[in-house]
């Protein structure tokens, strides 16, 4: 029996990056990364038991942003606030479950952005949900304040995901190139599976909740109606269309697959459904660092966005480079 015993691990491969790329470095972000992966083993167990234990169903509560909380939304929301306050190195935490942020004492560096949960209503289905993070160091003069958020994504030192289904699949981004894991019960620990993961330059995928496009604005109308359309380069064939309802899940497929995932702003949204700071920031951060693009409805870049408040939203378009540079050629 052939038996892989040189595995590297999340923690392995956090200070092999660190001793690579920044020996000087105090170890602060390294030690807050393994933290989160605490945080995302704690979320995949408590997930994997939900329904045996009665974690699934409404809470009684709303979150921040009007979505009725979801019990394992509350649990989530819990681990991630002990695990980041526990590590001392974060100051500053925005949460999707917050109305407002929360500042840690102590002398953390860092503030962490996250959506605890992504994709809650699809639990009960047992479709795979997720964790979305985006981290900031903070402004060397700051104690800790909402200006340590309210920043453009390209001021984010990691970002990434975590998908909770059958197996969890962490995506994770430090600035030099994507690296997926994944995590093994047994071990209890996250293993590396996708090293410098890179996504492919175009794919006749989109990923589109099109039960909105009745307010779509018409040049969104138009893009999606030509994918369904016999294409000259497909011999004929048309885009396949592959929508999950769960960001995490969809964007997972179209960060492996190639493709175009969207989610527009329409006349109903007006701004979108997304979240700036703990939905696109990461997300687009990730797609780029992979070779891919993100952009919003007008086709500016999502990481040049300066949000003016920690819940904004915005209409997004992300994934294949090619396919990104297809959308734009429709804009009004």
């Amino acid at each position: 029996m052939n038996v892989e015993t040189d595995i590297i691990t999340l923690t392995r491969f956090i200070l092999q990056e660190q001793q690579k790329l920044a020996p000087a470095a105090t170890g602060e972000l390294s030690l807050l990364l393994n933290s989160l992966q605490f945080a995302f083993k704690f979320i995949a167990h408590n997930i994997r038991r939900a329904e045996l234990v009665n974690l699934i169903g409404i809470s009684g509560t709303a979150n921040s942003t009007g979505d009725v909380q979801k019990k394992l939304d509350v649990i989530g929301d819990e681990i991630f606030i002990n695990a980041m306050k526990s590590s001392n190195n974060v100051k500053v935490l925005v949460s999707e479950e917050q109305e407002d942020l929360i500042i840690f004492e102590g002398g953390g560096r860092y503030a962490v952005c996250t959506d605890p949960i992504d994709g809650s209503s699809n639990i009960d289905a047992g479709v795979s949900v997720g964790t979305i993070f985006g981290i900031y160091r903070l402004k060397d003069d700051s104690k800790g304040s909402i200006n340590d958020v309210l920043r453009k994504g390209t001021e984010m030192v990691a970002a990434g995901y975590t998908m909770y289904g059958a197996s969890a699949h962490l995506m994770l981004t430090t600035g030099h190139g994507v690296n997926g894991f994944t995590l093994d019960t047994q071990l209890g620990e996250f293993i590396l599976t996708s090293p410098n993961l890179s996504i492919p330059k175009s794919r006749a995928i989109y990923s589109v909740n099109e039960g909105n496009s009745y307010y779509w604005p018409e040049y969104i109308k138009k893009y999606i109606e030509d994918l369904k359309k016999p294409q000259d380069d497909l011999k004929g064939k048309p885009y396949s269309a592959r929508y999950v309802g769960s960001m995490v899940a969809d964007i997972h497929r179209t960060l492996l697959y190639g493709g175009i995932f969207a989610y527009p702003a329409d006349t109903k949204s007006k701004n979108g459904k997304l979240r700036i700071l703990y939905e696109c920031f990461p997300m687009a951060m990730l797609m780029e660092q992979a070779g891919g693009s993100a952009v919003n409805d007008k086709g500016e870049r999502i990481l040049d966005i300066l949000p003016k408040g920690i819940h904004d939203k915005s209409g997004i378009w992300l994934g294949s480079q090619g396919e990104i540079d297809k959308f734009l050629t429709y804009l009004p």
